[in-house]
């Protein structure tokens, strides 16, 4: 991770709750009170894909794409099993249960306060958010939880080129276990649209300018021009989304609410999995810590994007990525809180494993 990272949390992202809380009120105000302006934005479109909000995602992803240093992934191999952790949980168990847990309360538990297309619409947001491992604030989490920032890159690294072959497959196969006809088509272009060439781009970029200014000059100078725009890109994105949603959103205040409570429990489960297991595996704090972040965390910016290209800007699905990103930073931040406590076991655990080890 770049020294600009490690300096400190920026403004935008140390108040992100405060700033999405903000831009969801203004966005429903905006939708219910001035709803020609949805409307407008509604014209925008081609094959499905808003214009103004791919736009606007792309301003998110391109600058975290900058910071994914792909020739970190040789060292991968010093610390294996953090990396273990990190993908079995990311890519054979976070999906699944994400789909279980949001399925057992979105179409069981709250069978009687959701209309079953509406329930639908939800679980596939769901599921775009479980099939997508954090990329981006997974940096942010594992700086306040005192993680390695060396092995955070290479967890980050390894899991976008994962996210380039497995996150299509795995979204079509969850949501046609859900019923929901998937284009596949639109879903690879979103894919190609929100993942390969930003990401190919930032590759490119950061490779070019290492090579003409130096590494130095690349962290310290040149990804700072983009401090605040990944945030800004976000807040603009979820005022048009809500926007888009603000008259279903004020018909029915509590699905934000349903929405939101299997989306928390599979934070707090996948984190205890993976932090759990790193723990069990007598894999270092520093490890840990990111791997149990980055499967906790979701990469809902792409989740917002597939859905938006699938279902479209006013459907359930965008809803329920919107409200993934309403409730992960107070979670993954009581998580943070949490990994933090409990250090001190990490180093009881560790130390045990070198007694035995000299013993033997």
């Amino acid at each position: 991770m770049s020294d600009s990272t490690k300096a400190g949390i920026g403004f935008f992202a140390k108040y992100l709750s405060f700033w999405v809380a903000i831009c969801i009120t203004l966005g429903v105000a905006i939708g219910y009170f001035l709803p020609g302006v949805p409307a407008f934005l509604g014209k925008f479109e081609y094959a499905k894909v808003s214009i103004p909000v791919a736009i606007l995602i792309w301003l998110m992803i391109y600058p975290m794409m900058l910071k994914v240093d792909f020739t970190s992934i040789k060292n991968a191999g010093k610390k294996p099993k953090g990396l273990v952790v990190t993908l079995v949980v990311n890519w054979l168990i976070k999906p699944f249960t994400m789909y279980l847990i949001a399925w057992f309360f979105l179409k069981i538990v709250f069978k009687t306060l959701i209309p079953s297309d509406l329930s639908t619409e939800y679980l596939a947001g769901a599921v775009l958010l479980g099939a997508a491992p954090c990329t981006a604030m997974v940096f942010v989490w594992s700086y306040l939880s005192d993680g390695d920032p060396g092995y955070t890159v290479v967890q980050v690294a390894i899991n976008d080129l994962v996210i380039l072959f497995a996150f299509t497959p795995i979204v079509a196969f969850l949501l046609g276990v859900s019923d929901v006809h998937v284009p596949l088509d639109t879903l690879i272009l979103s894919v190609v649209l929100f993942v390969v060439i930003p990401l190919s781009l930032g590759a490119l970029t950061r490779s070019n300018l290492i090579k003409k200014r130096g590494k130095d000059w690349f962290e310290n100078v040149f990804i700072k021009k983009f401090e605040g725009i990944t945030e800004g890109g976000l807040l603009l994105t979820l005022v048009i989304l809500f926007a888009f949603q603000g008259r279903v959103i004020l018909a029915n205040p509590l699905a934000i609410v349903l929405i939101a409570v299997p989306l928390i429990i599979q934070t707090y489960l996948i984190f205890f999995i993976g932090y759990g297991w790193a723990k069990a595996w007598k894999v270092p704090y520093e490890v840990a810590a990111p791997a149990g972040m980055i499967g906790a965390s979701n990469f809902f910016e792409l989740a917002v994007a597939v859905a938006i290209s699938l279902f479209g800007l006013s459907s359930g699905a965008a809803l329920a990525t919107v409200v993934g990103v309403l409730v992960e930073v107070p979670v993954m931040l009581s998580l943070v809180r949490i990994a933090k406590a409990t250090r001190g076991s990490f180093s009881l655990a560790t130390a045990g494993a070198i007694d035995q080890a000299a013993t033997k």
